[in-house]
């Protein structure tokens, strides 16, 4: 009988970008599975807030805070992870922004702001758990893309190119490091509501619009983030690596 292991009990995770959204819904996936969380964001009060409702739930959870842009606080948050837990098996790069701007409004630091977040920081976290990975033999390195990895929107020239940049990282880390057993991909969600897209939502040209490019009806949540998340967190998934997978409710595949 088939029976794959989704098991992370024992594994130690950090969730960049974790006190909401996708973040915290994967967060909150690990812990129910086994997993020791960290939840990695700027703001210290809302990732301690997101660690005591995994706690109160049952899971167990601590909140250290980073600048995922900045190498010595992406540096200090692993060597934080490791003292308190000993290890790092995941690596979840979810810690995204974006800069909605036509081109021509676009300035350089809204271009720096979005792609020193997005892919800087994805590069950043992912150089700095490696080495530790390494000396264990495995890890599992997984990286927030998105459909506009691969498809051009409007009006988000720079949150466009750092997410097709997220994806060139997924597939180079994976070959680099196919060797030590870490196994480096991507999940690539669709519109997803959140706290973060909530309003943009309320306009119903921009909903009608998200829809009618949804084969299945309806915007992305992100718990259907989850599933694909412990999958690729899980011994179920050693022979995948380098791969982008889009949830995005069939929009890529027209």
């Amino acid at each position: 009988m088939c029976r794959p292991n989704f098991d992370l009990t024992g594994k130690v995770a950090i969730v960049t970008g974790g006190s909401r959204g996708i973040g915290f819904a994967i967060a909150s996936c690990y812990t129910g599975a086994g997993a020791k969380v960290v939840i990695a964001n700027r703001r210290a009060p809302d990732g301690e807030a997101a660690a005591q409702k995994i706690r109160d739930a049952g899971g167990e959870a601590i909140a250290i805070s980073v600048d995922v842009q900045n190498p010595d606080s992406v540096r200090e948050m692993v060597e934080k992870t490791v003292a308190r837990y000993g290890r790092i098996d995941i690596m979840v790069n979810n810690a995204g922004r974006a800069v909605v701007k036509s081109v021509l409004e676009h300035r350089l630091e809204d271009w720096e702001k979005v792609m020193n977040t997005n892919l800087r920081g994805a590069f950043l976290c992912s150089q700095a758990v490696a080495p530790y990975m390494i000396e264990q033999g495995k890890g599992k390195i997984i990286s927030t893309a998105s459909t506009a990895s691969v498809c051009g929107f409007p009006n988000r020239v720079s949150y466009v190119v750092s997410k097709a940049g997220v994806l060139a990282l997924t597939k180079a880390l994976a070959t680099e490091w196919a060797p030590y057993k870490i196994n480096v991909n991507a999940i690539a969600p669709s519109f997803t509501e959140t706290e973060f897209t909530r309003a943009y939502f309320e306009d119903e040209n921009n909903l009608r619009e998200a829809l009618s490019k949804t084969p299945l009806g309806r915007l992305a949540q992100p718990s259907d983030m989850t599933g694909l998340a412990l999958f690729l967190a899980s011994d179920a998934s050693d022979y995948i690596t380098g791969q982008t997978i889009f949830v995005d409710g069939g929009w890529t595949a027209g």
